[in-house]
C-alpha cells in the first residue's frame, strides 16, 4: 500500500477513536492537506478494496479489513515513538514526526523485534495504547479530560492527546508528563479554566489544555 492510502485510512481511524468523530472526506481532506475531490476519489477506491465503507455525504467507516490495516500502521508508529523516545530521549513532538516517516516504512517483523526489545510496551510516551501483533488494544481506557476532574483529588496524567509542538514544549516545561501526578485544586466552571499542581508547580490551564490531558484517578 502506498503512504498516502496508509495515511488516508490512519486519519479514518484517529478521527473515529478521538473525540472528533468527524470522518467526512472533506474532514479527512483538510486534515491531510489534499482537495475533497481527491479525498473522495481515494474512498471510492478503498472502498472497492473493501477497507472502508462508502457512501456519499455520510461519514466514513472502515470495515473489519481496513480497521487491522489501521490498527497495525498504529501500532508501528506508536513503536517507533516509544523506541525514539527510550534511546534518544527526543521531545513528544519530535518523536511523532519522526515516527510519522518510519511506520510506512517497517516491517512486521521490524515491529516485532523492535516491540520485544522494548518489552512488549502497552502504551506510548503519549499514553497512546499500542496494538499487538494481532492488531488488539487489550488495555481498558479509563481516563477522563482533565477539564471533567473533580477538585481536591489526586490523578495520574494518563493521555496527552495532540500533535501540537507549542503544546508539548509547554507540558515539559510545566512537568506535565505520561504518569506524573497532579492534584486538581480547582475548577473554574464559568470560565472553562483548571487549576492544578504538579510537583512544586501550581499553574492554571484553559480548556484547550483541560480537554485533551486526560487523567485517571489515584
Amino acid at each position: 500500500m502506498s503512504v498516502a492510502i496508509e495515511n488516508f485510512i490512519k486519519a479514518i481511524y484517529n478521527n473515529d477513536v478521538h473525540d472528533i468523530k468527524n470522518t467526512k472526506p472533506g474532514n479527512i481532506a483538510k486534515q491531510l492537506g489534499i482537495s475533497s475531490a481527491a479525498a473522495t476519489d481515494m474512498a471510492k477506491k478503498l472502498a472497492a478494496k473493501q477497507l472502508i465503507k462508502y457512501q456519499k455525504y455520510q461519514e466514513l467507516q472502515l470495515t473489519e479489513k481496513g480497521m487491522q490495516y489501521a490498527l497495525n500502521i498504529v501500532r508501528k508508529h506508536r513503536l517507533w515513538e516509544s523506541f525514539l523516545y527510550k534511546m534518544f530521549d527526543m521531545s513528544l513532538h519530535d518523536i511523532h514526526r519522526e515516527a510519522e516517516l518510519l511506520e510506512h516504512q517497517t516491517s512486521d517483523f521490524l515491529a516485532a523485534q523492535i516491540s520485544s526489545y522494548l518489552g512488549h510496551p502497552k502504551f506510548d510516551p503519549h499514553g497512546d495504547p499500542i496494538p499487538n501483533e494481532d492488531g488488539q488494544i487489550t488495555t481498558k481506557d479509563t481516563s477522563i479530560a482533565l477539564a471533567e476532574a473533580k477538585e481536591g483529588q489526586n490523578y495520574t496524567i494518563a493521555r496527552l492527546m495532540s500533535d501540537d509542538k507549542d503544546f508539548f514544549d509547554f507540558c515539559a516545561l510545566n512537568g506535565i508528563k505520561y504518569r506524573n501526578t497532579i492534584a486538581v485544586i480547582k475548577q473554574f466552571d464559568k470560565n472553562n479554566m483548571t487549576q492544578i499542581s504538579i510537583g512544586t508547580n501550581t499553574i492554571v490551564l484553559n480548556e484547550n489544555f483541560t480537554k485533551i490531558i486526560y487523567v485517571d484517578e489515584n
